[in-house]
C-alpha cells in the first residue's frame, strides 16, 4: 500500500538519523545513541485492557499476558457493583462481555437504562452485588474480529480493581520491574447520579496499596473533567485527560459547557487541563488525522502544545487489524487481517509522544525497541 507524504516524512526522517549516524564522529553517535535511549524510555506501553488483542480484554488473563510481552502498564476500565465495589469491565452494561444472558436466575435484572444521554438495554454491574457478578464469566467482545480469543469463553471470572492491583504487584516482584496500573473511570457522571460515585472508593483502594504520590506507579484517566478535577483534590497520584476526536466530555453535556474534545486541544485549553491533570490521552485522529478515505494527513500540533502546556501525552488506540488502521498501512482486503502495525507505531513514535495504548502490547514493545535500536 502506498504511503502518504506525511507517513513518508516521518519515516524518512527516521532513516536519515540513521544515515548521518554513520558519517559522524563518535562522539556524535553516543549522543545520538544517548537520544534515542532516552526516547525508548520515554515511550510508555499501556496495555489497553490487558493484551486483549489475544485474550478476551479485562480478564487477569490478558494482563498477565500482557506483563509477559513487556508492557509498561495494565489498564483496568472501572465500574460499580450494587454494593460498591470497583469491578473491570469495559462498560456497566455487560451483555457483550459476559455470559450473563446464559443465567436465567439473572433473566429479570436484563432492563433499559440511559448512559450518558443513550438508552441501553442489557444487564448493568450497579444491579448485581459482586458475589453475583463472581459467578458470570467473561467472553470476546469482539468475536467477528478476533474468533481465535473465543476459545477462552466461560474461563475467566470478573476481576475486581484489588485483584488487577494485586497481580501487578505480583508479577513486579517476580519480574524485578514495575508494573504500573492506570485505570480509568467509566461514566462517573451516571454513577454519580445513581448514588455509587467512583471517585472515593477508587481513592481508598489506592491508599489501601500505598498508591498516594505521584511518583508511584499509577495513572488515572477519564474522558470526563470533574471527576479528575475532584481526583485532583483527593490524590496525588497522576491524572490523564482523556481526549476523543469527536463529540465533549458528558460533564459538559450536563453542565452547559459548549467546549467539544478538539476545542480542548487547543493551546489555551491544554493549559487549563494542565491545572489538575498531568497529562492527555488523545484519540490518534487528534494527532495524525485522515481523510474520509482514510489515508493520513499532515500531523497536528497537539504533541507540541501539550508538552509546551507541562502534559505528557499518550495516544490511543493501536490495534493490528486493518479496519482499525490508516489505509496507508493496511495489508489486503480483509478487515480482520492484520496489516503493518509496526509502520502505524514507528509513525506515532517519531511525533515524541510518551507512550501509547495497546491491544498488541508485544507489537508495541518491538517497534519501542527498533527504534531504540535504529
Amino acid at each position: 500500500m502506498r504511503r502518504t507524504l506525511s507517513a513518508l516524512g516521518v519515516a524518512g526522517a527516521l532513516l536519515a538519523t540513521v544515515a548521518v549516524a554513520q558519517t559522524v564522529p563518535a562522539a556524535a553517535q553516543d549522543g545520538d545513541e544517548r537520544d534515542r535511549t532516552e526516547a525508548r524510555n520515554r515511550l510508555t506501553i499501556i496495555a489497553h485492557r490487558g493484551a486483549s488483542g489475544y485474550r478476551p480484554e479485562h480478564t487477569l488473563a490478558a494482563y498477565r499476558l500482557a506483563i509477559q510481552m513487556g508492557a509498561d502498564f495494565i489498564e483496568p476500565d472501572l465500574v460499580s457493583t450494587r454494593d460498591g465495589v470497583l469491578v473491570v469491565r469495559h462498560e456497566n452494561e455487560i451483555s457483550g462481555t459476559t455470559d450473563v444472558a446464559a443465567h436465567p436466575e439473572f433473566a429479570g435484572r436484563r432492563t433499559t437504562k440511559t448512559i450518558d444521554g443513550t438508552a441501553l438495554t442489557g444487564w448493568f454491574t450497579e444491579d448485581f452485588t459482586l458475589a453475583e457478578l463472581k459467578t458470570l464469566r467473561a467472553k470476546e467482545r469482539l468475536p467477528e474480529v478476533r474468533p481465535t480469543n473465543t476459545v477462552y469463553d466461560g474461563q475467566f471470572e470478573i476481576p475486581t480493581f484489588q485483584e488487577v492491583l494485586d497481580l501487578a504487584r505480583g508479577e513486579s516482584r517476580r519480574l524485578g520491574r514495575t508494573i504500573g496500573v492506570y485505570p480509568e473511570t467509566k461514566h462517573p457522571t451516571y454513577f454519580q447520579s445513581i448514588g455509587l460515585p467512583l471517585e472515593e472508593p477508587l481513592v481508598r483502594v489506592l491508599r489501601r496499596n500505598d498508591l498516594t504520590s505521584r511518583k508511584d506507579p499509577v495513572f488515572v484517566q477519564s474522558f470526563e473533567t470533574a471527576n479528575l478535577r475532584k481526583l485532583s483534590r483527593l490524590t496525588d497520584v497522576r491524572l490523564v485527560q482523556l481526549l476523543d476526536a469527536t463529540g465533549q466530555p458528558y460533564d459538559f453535556t450536563v453542565s452547559g459547557d459548549s467546549r467539544t474534545y478538539q476545542d480542548l486541544v487547543r493551546p489555551e485549553n491544554l493549559k487549563w487541563i494542565s491545572t489538575y491533570a498531568d497529562g492527555i490521552g488523545a484519540n490518534k485522529n487528534l494527532l495524525v488525522p485522515r481523510d474520509a478515505a482514510g489515508k493520513l494527513l499532515a500531523p497536528t500540533e497537539v504533541v507540541r502544545d501539550a508538552h509546551r502546556a507541562g502534559l505528557i501525552v499518550h495516544a490511543w488506540t493501536f490495534r493490528a487489524e486493518n479496519q482499525f488502521l490508516p489505509l496507508d498501512f493496511r495489508a489486503g482486503t480483509d478487515p480482520n487481517a492484520r496489516g503493518d502495525i509496526t509502520a502505524e507505531y514507528l509513525l506515532f513514535y517519531g511525533l515524541g509522544l510518551d507512550g501509547v495504548f495497546s491491544d498488541f502490547p508485544d507489537a508495541a514493545v518491538a517497534a519501542r525497541a527498533g527504534l531504540a535500536r535504529s
